[in-house]
């Protein structure tokens, strides 16, 4: 480095037009700058020994000055170099604030420079102080320009990133050298000529930048700049003495400054540019490629949000194609199937622009549900009109699917630990329904006298009867596979199913005690709160020993707490739970039990259940005490339901016979309900689904349908279908009776169709409020 700063300041000093020591272009300036830049500070003895040198070798200059001048260039640069990282500065040049770094440096650094070589040519009377202002102005000129030139064309060097363009850069060339070389040639110097060639170079130096980067322009420049003074100091004495005289070269001098400067700035602009075009690439590759859906919308003030990008992932999870979505509302993707509050946050976080996170449904082309954990964020547009909202989605369909696999299982898992249980409670009255039965059948051979006798016995009967559906009721609840569909509930209505269930499981080893309040209405879903329950309950048998029953208490406690939520309370007086337990008692796959004889999914579901009702799930346990569950649910909003005013002075007025189709795969069960409703109605019964079909088409005329949902060949699904292609006016008054054992198909197609849907067994008084309902509104409509 030290050869390399000998040289260019012996070449400054051979070509320097002020008092022997300031150069047009002080290159050396560069050449320090890039050099300790490159290879750091410590190497700025070599700048200042070879400074010292090559200024005692003039004899014009006395050591004191030659001592100056080069502790003020050695000092210039290790204070260039200072500022540069101080003020985040990067060779490459690629950023505007890069060469705004560069040109303070360049105005700043140089100061030391001058002051220390100015002051000390005058005070070792190598100057005049008549022409100190000159001579400073002059000495900052030609090391700034050596700092922006040079400096910068020595660190593009070192950056081996060619930017080539072909022939363009090759006209370039030719131009630049025509314009530079041929007042070499022409022999008429004049200061005017010199400037305006000057003045011609701008556009050279500002196309080259633009056009070529970094490397390329810093070439240019260098060579305009070199050719352009070489072409004004060499030529005649009288035209640079005169010109020094008046100041003129300095004037040509600084706009080359100006011309250097213009040229970074354009470079730099163009590289940003490049840059951002790049990264606007990679990020849209990167967006098309990731695998959360991606949604952009556009929204201005007043006007509702438009969609302006989605991603394939996006598109592949909704089904949609591109063109279907872009320009519309990002609102209509979701249509019903986002629930209201989740509707309602959302609305309110694109209202205020705050961000949201949170699950929502979104509609699936096919007309089937997505779920997705959505992100959404907001960033204002350039200028701050309009506003960008960037939501990411991330698929749980699958997720959700599975966790609703799981919470079947231990569902069904938890009326597995009380089988022995609901078989006692179904075989209890199954026995003295069978007693009754044989005893009324017994009454009514003895003859007439004997009917009273039988017609009690009959309605034992009839309560054994009603006794098994509500138990059969309750484990359709317990092992329902439909969806979560929410509705208002009464909390003690929803306890009581559950304690029915493990009454018999409980009272082997405790207790079971009930203190009913009056807990608030809760807007939920009956079987995922009974699965709560009934797990709850199965977990405080669980804990109590056997052998004890007067000595445990299993409580159950229903009210409401400080804030006005529903409260459901499950205590018990079994072993409790140590500390190190209670902290990880919701943690999935977290069992006490021994091995096999638990999953560790039972208390992290119910939380999870909670968790989706916007309710908590609190525990408090003390070892050798017991513990005690609090579920807690926010209380529904209230709501007002219109009271039909009673009809009291009306007479009422038997129907009219209608014609009615039975459509059930069980012989005794469709001639039950034949001869429950005959005395009515005209019936016509048929066990096979594709026989009511037939007589469908062939234009046979029916006022109402009963069809079971499910049928081995032809289902209750596959009659709807029939009957919305060849009987549209029947849909209306199609009921469907069902054992409740769907399958998926059949969970979808409930949850498309209106229809009443009565859950087997029926009871008699329910069937048949239900045909008369039904044909009232048939009767109705087609007034």
């Amino acid at each position: 480095m030290a050869i390399v700063y000998l040289a260019s300041t012996w070449l400054g000093l051979t070509h320097a037009a002020l008092v022997g020591t300031a150069s047009p272009v002080w290159s050396s300036a560069g050449v320090a700058l890039a050099g300790l830049y490159r290879l750091g500070l410590s190497r700025w003895p070599a700048i200042f020994v070879a400074s010292l040198v090559v200024h005692l070798l003039p004899a014009s200059l006395s050591p004191a000055a030659a001592l100056a001048i080069a502790a003020g260039n050695t000092l210039e640069a290790v204070l260039g170099v200072w500022l540069l990282r101080r003020l985040g500065f990067s060779p490459e040049l690629t950023r505007i604030q890069d060469v705004l770094v560069l040109t303070l440096t360049a105005a700043t650094g140089t100061l030391a420079s001058v002051l220390a070589g100015v002051l000390g040519l005058t005070l070792s009377g190598g100057g005049s102080w008549d022409s100190v202002a000159l001579t400073a102005w002059g000495w900052w000129l030609g090391n700034a320009l050596g700092v922006l030139v040079v400096g910068s064309a020595l660190m593009w060097c070192s950056q081996h990133r060619p930017e080539p363009r072909g022939r363009e850069a090759l006209v370039l060339t030719l131009l630049t050298f025509g314009l530079c070389l041929g007042p070499l040639f022409s022999g008429n110097w004049t200061l005017a000529r010199v400037s305006a060639q000057v003045l011609l170079l701008l556009p050279m130096g500002a196309w080259a930048a633009w056009r070529f980067g970094s490397r390329t322009a810093a070439y240019c420049v260098l060579l305009l700049v070199g050719v352009s003074l070489w072409s004004g100091i060499s030529g005649p004495a009288p035209v640079l003495a005169s010109a020094m005289e008046a100041g003129g070269v300095l004037k040509p001098r600084l706009f080359l400054v100006i011309v250097a400067f213009t040229g970074l700035l354009l470079m730099a602009a163009r590289a940003e540019r490049g840059m951002s075009s790049t990264q606007l690439e990679v990020l849209t590759t990167a967006l098309r490629g990731v695998q959360e859906g991606v949604l952009v919308c556009e929204q201005f003030p007043g006007e509702a949000p438009r969609l302006v990008f989605a991603n394939a992932a996006f598109l592949e999870m909704g089904g949609w194609r591109r063109e279907e979505l872009l320009g519309h509302s990002p609102f209509s993707l979701w249509g019903d199937a986002l629930e209201p509050e989740a509707h309602q946050r959302l609305q309110e976080a694109v209202r205020s622009r705050r961000p949201f996170q949170g699950e929502v449904a979104m509609a699936h082309r096919d007309g089937s549900r997505v779920y997705t954990e959505m992100h959404l964020s907001f960033v204002r547009a350039a200028g701050g009109r309009g506003t960008f909202l960037v939501s990411t989605h991330r698929d749980l369909t699958a997720q959700k699917r599975l966790q609703a696999q799981l919470a079947s299982a231990e569902r069904i898992a938890a009326v597995g630990t009380l089988a022995a249980g609901v078989g006692h409670e179904i075989n209890n009255p199954l026995a003295y329904l069978l007693l009754n039965l044989e005893g009324a059948m017994r009454s009514l051979k003895k003859g007439p006298e004997h009917v009273a006798e039988a017609r009690a016995r009959l309605e034992y009967v009839r309560e054994g009867a009603e006794r098994i559906r509500v138990i059969a009721r309750d484990l359709k609840v317990f092992s329902r596979q439909e969806g979560e569909e929410r509705e208002m509930l009464n909390v003690n209505e929803v306890v009581v199913p559950a304690l029915r269930m493990a009454a018999h499981a409980v009272r082997a080893r405790a207790r079971l005690v009930e203190d009913f309040g009056s807990p608030p209405r809760v807007l939920g879903c009956e079987a995922r709160l009974g699965q709560v329950l009934l797990n709850l309950l199965v977990n405080a048998l669980q804990s109590i020993p056997e052998g004890n029953p007067e000595q445990h208490e299993v409580r159950v406690r229903t009210g409401s707490d400080a804030l006005g939520r529903a409260l459901v309370e499950v205590s018990d007086t079994g072993c409790g739970m140590a500390p190190h337990v209670l902290e990880r008692i919701f943690e999935p796959f977290f069992t006490t039990k021994p091995s096999g004889e638990g999953t560790g999914l039972g208390l992290a579901i119910c939380q999870q259940i909670v968790q989706s009702h916007g309710g908590e799930l609190q525990v408090r346990s003390e070892q050798g005490k017991g513990s005690v569950f609090t579920l807690v649910l926010p209380a529904a909003e209230p709501s007002t339901e219109a009271k039909t005013p009673g009809l009291t002075s009306l007479v009422p007025v038997a129907p009219p016979r209608r014609r009615i189709l039975i459509i059930d795969d069980e012989p005794r069960l469709a001639q039950s309900m034949r001869m429950l409703i005959e005395p009515s109605h005209d019936v016509v019964v048929t066990t096979r689904g594709a026989e009511a079909m037939a007589w469908v088409s062939a234009g046979q005329r029916f006022d109402l349908v009963l069809c079971d949902l499910q049928m081995p060949g032809t289902t209750g699904m596959d009659v709807y279908s029939h009957l919305r292609a060849h009987a549209p006016e029947l849909l209306e008054r199609l009921v469907f009776i069902s054992g409740g054992a769907y399958t998926q198909a059949t969970c979808d197609f409930v949850r498309s169709v209106r229809n009443r849907i009565l859950e087997k067994p029926v009871r008699p008084d329910e069937l048949l409020a239900t045909i008369d309902e039904e044909l009232a509104t048939s009767s109705s409509s087609a007034a």
